[in-house]
C-alpha cells in the first residue's frame, strides 16, 4: 500500500522540527509514572511564576481603563505608557534622558518579544549564522535563533564566577560568526548578575564583530540588598561612556509587580532597532490591550509594592538558603528568586533527585540538565547544568519553608 504525506504537512516550516522539547514537556514525561505521597499536601518549587499577591493598585487602574476595551490599540502603545517606562528606566539606572518617542516599546511579555527580536536581527542568508546564548539558558532564546535560521553557540556558566556565562571560552572565528548575544542578567536559573567588566568585554566585542545584544533584565527588581540593585545594560553602557547602538534591554511587570498574567513589559535601547521591530510588530499583531497599558503605568509609576515584593522575598531566602546548604550545594543567588543547586552529594543526578523527591514528599522542582545543553569542551561532552536543580522560591514563606523541611529530611534519609 502507497503511503502518501498529508497535504499540509508540504506547507510547514522544516525550522520547527529543530526545537526541542520545552523543559516542563520533558519534566511532564520524567514524572508521568510517579505517585506522589498522598500524606503530603503538593509544594511546587518547579515553574517560576510569582505567587505573591497582585497589588491592589494595579487592580483598581485595570478595572478604571476598563472603557479602552472599545478601542483598537497602537503597537507603539500609548505615549503616556512610554513616558512611564522611559522615567522608570531613568529613575533605576540614573541615567539622563530616555526618549519615549524612539528608545522605548512596549510589549506583550518579555517571551513574545525575545523571540520576536530574533527573527528581526537574524540574517539567514549569511554563511553560518549564530546566536550565542547563555548555557543554562531560557529556552525561548534557542527556539528564536532555530527559527530565525541560525545556529544556538552555547557560553557555558562558569561556577567560579557565580554561574556567569564564560565568554572567553568563545573562539574568534565564533565571534565573527555571532549576529545576536542573548544575555540573562539576573540569570535564569543562577541569578548571576553581569559585572560591567563582562560589559565592557561584550561592548568591545560588538563594537569589533558587529552583533546586537538583547539584554533579558526581567528579574532585575528581586534582590537582597537594596543599597545594589543588579547592573543593567543600559546603565553599564552609559557607565562607559558609550551609547545604546547595538543594544537593547527587556524588562517585565511580571516578577517585579506579581501580574504574569497581564503580559506586560518593554524593551528599550538603540533606537534604529527599536524602529525596526515596531515595523515587525506592527505586522506581527502584538499591540498590548489599553486596559493593560493603563494598569501598566500604574506599575511603572509605583515602587512601594515593589519594595514590598522585594522584602517578601529576601526573608524567604535568608531562611531556606542556610538549611538547605547543610544538605546540597547552594549559595544565595546575586539576585532573582531562584535557587541553583548542586544535588550531587546526595549520590543521585538532577533528574532522579527530581522523581524521588515529588514521590516521597511530594515537592516538585526542574532538573538542572534540562534547561541546559550538551556543549563539547575540549573534547568532552559536558552539561553545565547536569546534577543541578533550580528551586522556584514563589510561593509563600510558609510553604517554602516547609518545602525546604522535606527536602532537608529527603536528602539526609541518603547519607
Amino acid at each position: 500500500m502507497l503511503r502518501f504525506k498529508p497535504a499540509w504537512k508540504n506547507f510547514v516550516n522544516p525550522r520547527l522540527a529543530s526545537l526541542q522539547p520545552y523543559p516542563f514537556e520533558k519534566l511532564k514525561e520524567l514524572v508521568k509514572d510517579v505517585t506522589p505521597n498522598p500524606a503530603l499536601a503538593p509544594i511546587s518549587f518547579g515553574i517560576g511564576e510569582p505567587k505573591h499577591a497582585t497589588p491592589a493598585l494595579i487592580q483598581r487602574a485595570m478595572a478604571d481603563a476598563l472603557a479602552g476595551l472599545a478601542n483598537y490599540p497602537t503597537t507603539a502603545g500609548s505615549l503616556a505608557l512610554r513616558t512611564s517606562i522611559a522615567e522608570w528606566i531613568q529613575r533605576r539606572y540614573g541615567l539622563p534622558k530616555i526618549d519615549p518617542a524612539t528608545e522605548v516599546l512596549p510589549v506583550t511579555g518579555t517571551r513574545e518579544a525575545l523571540f520576536a527580536f530574533g527573527q528581526v536581527v537574524i540574517d539567514s542568508t549569511r554563511p553560518d549564522p549564530l546566536v550565542l546564548c547563555p548555557n543554562p539558558f531560557y529556552q525561548i532564546y534557542e527556539g528564536a535563533a532555530l527559527l530565525g535560521g541560525a545556529r544556538p553557540y552555547f557560553a557555558n556558566s562558569d561556577p567560579a564566577r557565580n554561574f556567569a556565562p564564560d565568554f572567553d571560552s568563545v573562539p574568534d572565528d565564533v565571534w565573527a560568526r555571532v549576529q545576536l548575544v542573548y544575555l540573562c542578567t539576573p540569570g535564569n536559573p543562577s541569578g548571576s548578575v553581569l559585572t560591567l567588566e563582562d560589559w565592557q568585554k561584550l561592548f568591545e566585542l560588538s563594537d569589533r564583530y558587529g552583533f546586537v545584544i538583547a539584554s533579558d533584565e526581567c528579574y532585575s527588581e528581586i534582590y537582597f540588598d537594596e543599597a545594589r540593585p543588579p547592573l543593567g545594560g543600559l546603565e553599564a553602557a552609559h557607565r562607559l561612556g558609550r551609547g545604546f547602538e547595538r543594544l537593547v534591554m527587556f524588562s517585565s511587570l511580571s516578577k517585579r509587580s506579581n501580574v504574569p498574567g497581564m503580559r506586560s513589559g518593554f524593551v528599550a535601547g538603540d533606537a534604529e532597532l527599536l524602529k525596526t521591530f515596531l515595523l515587525y510588530r506592527t505586522y506581527h499583531g502584538s499591540a498590548m490591550s489599553p486596559v493593560v497599558q493603563g494598569a501598566s503605568i500604574a506599575a511603572w509609576n509605583d515602587e512601594t509594592h515593589v519594595l514590598e515584593n522585594r522584602a517578601l522575598y529576601r526573608t524567604k531566602f535568608a531562611q531556606v538558603t542556610p538549611m538547605l546548604a547543610e544538605v546540597i550545594d547552594v549559595a544565595l543567588p546575586d539576585a532573582g528568586f531562584y535557587l541553583w543547586a548542586n544535588v550531587a552529594r546526595t549520590g543521585l543526578d538532577d533528574a532522579t533527585f527530581t522523581r524521588e523527591l515529588l514521590a516521597e514528599q511530594n515537592v516538585a522542582m526542574l532538573p538542572g540538565s534540562y534547561v541546559a545543553r550538551d556543549v563539547e569542551v575540549n573534547g568532552t561532552v559536558v552539561n553545565p547544568g547536569r546534577n543541578y536543580v533550580r528551586i522556584a522560591l514563589v510561593a509563600n514563606v510558609e510553604e517554602c519553608l516547609e518545602g525546604a523541611r522535606r527536602i532537608v529530611e529527603f536528602c539526609r534519609r541518603r547519607k
